[in-house]
Formats: C-alpha cells, sequence, structure tokens
C-alpha cells in the first residue's frame, strides 16, 4: 500500500493525500463519503491484500466519495516476489481511471521503485511502524532496522533518508546522548541518501531536514527540499521540512504557507503536531506571537514529549506578557533536555538571522531559560 500511495503522489496531476493521514482509517468502519470528508479527498483508494503460501492477491476499488460511486474495481494476483509489479499495476489502472490524459512520462517517472529486495524493503516498512512510534527504543530500533536495509541494498536511498529523519527525532525530543557523533552520522547519511537517490523526493526531502535541523546548514536543507518538492509536489513530509526551513532562514510568511500545504495534504497526520509546532513558531518570528501561543498549545497538548513545542509557548507566551506561564512551559523543556542552556540554543534550534536569535533568546530569557 505504501508504494501505491507513493507511485500515485509522483503523477502531477493528482493531489494525493499522505499515508499517515490515510491509514488512520484502516480498519474502522465509516462510509466513504465521511471519509472524503475528513480526508479532504474526493476519490477514495479502498482494498484488500491476501498472502497464500508464495503467493498474493490484491483487491482495489476506486470509489468517488461524493456520489459513493464505484468507478473501478479490479482483483490482481501473482508470486509475492512479484509484489511490486502488482502495485504498479495498481497504480497504472488508477491513473487511466482518473487522467486519461496523464503523459505517458509522468505516469513511467511515478513508478520508479525505492528498492528491488523485498528482505531490504520489509525491513524498510518495519523500521516506519518503529519510528512512528514517537519513543526513544523505538527510535533506535528504527535506525538499526533502516541500517540493515541499506546494507541489503546500499542503493536504497529512502532508507539511508529515514535513518536521518529518526536522527532528527532524537534530537527533536531530548534523547541525543552524543551530540558530535550523531551529528557527523546524519551528516554522512544524509550525503548518501541524496547522492544515492537524486530523484528520490522522499530520499532528498530526509536529507535535508537532516542538513537543516542536525548539522546546522539550512541553506543547504532548503536546497535539497526545493528539489523533493519539484520531483514530487505531494510530498507533504517535503512540505513541513521545507516550512521548518523556511523558519530557519528567517521566511517566516512563507514557512505558514508551506506548511499549510503540508496540513492540507495530511490532514490527520501522526505528525501534526510537528506541523502545529512549525506554525507556532513562524507566527512568533513574524511577529505574531498570540498566534503562536495558540498553536504551541495545540501540538503541547498532541505531542506532550516534543520540546521544541514548549520551547515555542514558553517564547510565545514570555512575548505576551505571561512570564509564569513561559516559566511553567519552561519547567516541560528542562524536564525534557536538561542540558539545555541559553548558550546551547542556537545548536539545539539552527536559526539564521541575528534579529531571529535575538528575538528568540529575549523571549526564552525571560521564561528563565539559564545562561
Amino acid at each position: 500500500v505504501e508504494e501505491i500511495i507513493a507511485a500515485l503522489s509522483r503523477v502531477r496531476g493528482l493531489f494525493v493525500i499522505a499515508r499517515n493521514s490515510s491509514f488512520a482509517f484502516r480498519g474502522r468502519a465509516a462510509d466513504s463519503k465521511a471519509i472524503g470528508e475528513a480526508l479532504g479527498a474526493r476519490y477514495l483508494l479502498q482494498g484488500s491484500a491476501r498472502q497464500d503460501a508464495n503467493r498474493v492477491r490484491i483487491t482495489a476499488t476506486l470509489v468517488d466519495s461524493t456520489a459513493g460511486t464505484v468507478i473501478w474495481s479490479e482483483n490482481f494476483q501473482g508470486a509475492l516476489a512479484s509484489v511490486f509489479d502488482l502495485q504498479d499495476q495498481i497504480a497504472a489502472r488508477v491513473v487511466g481511471a482518473l487522467l486519461p490524459r496523464v503523459e505517458a512520462a509522468e505516469i513511467a517517472r511515478a513508478f520508479r521503485k525505492p528498492t528491488e529486495s523485498l528482505d531490504a524493503y520489509d525491513l524498510y516498512l518495519r523500521g516506519l511502524a518503529a519510528m512512528h512510534l514517537w519513543t526513544e527504543e523505538g527510535s533506535a530500533e528504527a535506525i538499526s532496522l533502516f541500517r540493515r536495509a541499506s546494507d541489503l541494498d546500499p542503493q536504497f536511498a529512502a532508507a539511508y533518508g529515514m535513518e536521518v529523519r529518526c536522527y532528527s527525532q532524537r534530537k527533536a525530543c531530548g534523547w541525543v546522548r552524543h551530540r558530535a557523533a550523531e551529528t557527523a552520522e546524519v551528516a554522512r547519511l544524509a550525503r548518501l541518501a541524496a547522492d544515492t537517490g537524486p530523484d528520490d523526493a522522499l530520499a532528498l526531502a530526509t536529507a535535508g531536514i537532516g542538513f537543516g535541523f542536525v548539522v546546522g546548514d539550512p541553506a543547504k536543507g532548503a536546497r535539497l527540499v526545493e528539489r523533493a518538492l519539484e520531483l514530487n509536489p505531494n510530498l507533504a513530509l517535503a512540505w513541513l521540512f521545507s516550512g521548518w526551513l523556511q523558519v530557519w532562514l528567517g521566511r517566516p510568511d512563507r514557512a505558514v504557507a508551506h506548511i499549510e500545504r503540508a496540513m492540507s495534504l495530511s490532514p490527520q497526520d501522526p505528525q501534526y503536531a510537528m506541523m502545529q509546532t512549525a506554525t507556532g513558531c513562524a507566527h512568533f518570528f513574524a511577529g505574531r506571537e498570540r498566534e503562536a501561543v495558540d498553536w504551541a498549545e495545540r501540538a503541547v497538548l498532541m505531542q506532550p514529549n516534543y520540546w521544541i513545542a514548549w520551547c515555542v509557548l514558553a517564547a510565545g507566551r514570555a512575548a505576551v506578557g505571561d512570564v509564569a506561564g513561559a516559566g511553567r512551559a519552561l519547567d516541560h523543556v528542562l524536564r525534557i533536555d536538561p542540558g539545555l542552556r541559553l548558550s546551547t540554543l542556537d545548536a539545539a534550534f539552527p536559526i539564521a538571522g541575528a534579529a531571529e536569535i535575538a528575538k528568540w533568546h529575549g523571549a526564552m530569557r525571560i521564561a528563565g531559560l539559564p545562561e
């Protein structure tokens, strides 16, 4: 299913809801109209897969959610080893049903596979599941699984990229134990992701956030994410990463627009708290501190272990004169990352502009962050 979504999203004529949001409805009893309204999608691709020994049978149905009518339905079956070919067939049939005039080149570009190795792909999917737990143990397990996937297939660019993303997650959640070593490892992995996947939007986007957030080079990160969005304008993760990078580069209004795009592509995303935090941070630097507080408060309710959200809340409250509330938010920050200080804040959060750094430091100083 993951690859079918990815293939469809690379076709420029389609606006495709991200995997994380669409998977939120897996196994839930709801009619197609309700799901379509919740996701903001007119067409729904539904289906199931069954495995019998070394063969797999996939049933796929394309539904118009507004009318409740079936546009197309088909069964696909074949050897388990040819599952990627079955995925390609399904994606091609859906494109044919929705966009009969889509250029052949666009369709062909959409069907590039991330790896030919089923074993590597299985490790990759298990790594995604572990990463999405948002726990320190899950992140460590995901790093191990992604590394095993790239060991099996050294050209598996997305596996390198997702390992970068895990290290970014570790930094965002205050789990880093050896900052210099992890920063060097992220730089190495991000280069591998970009070099082995110059036409892989996911690999480029994750490499970009690694360079921007962990390595501290948001300009380089932004260039990689821009390339990712040229390749796949439906990749919600790339729009989110671009939003963060625009914040760090001092372009808050552009950041808000990019994050809004991410939210529209993935309205049920389990990482929605990261989107809310990025939006709040952008409003803070744009001088809309009360909006920053509103967004950060939503983010910490959804993901209370995300220290950056608490930082944005502390800074926003300090800027609007709620010093006591800022201090309470800072208490949460220091519980997650006890070693954070004003002197280490720039390494933790790579803001580029002098005016933005001064505003950020000033607000965090009012909140009570030690020097």
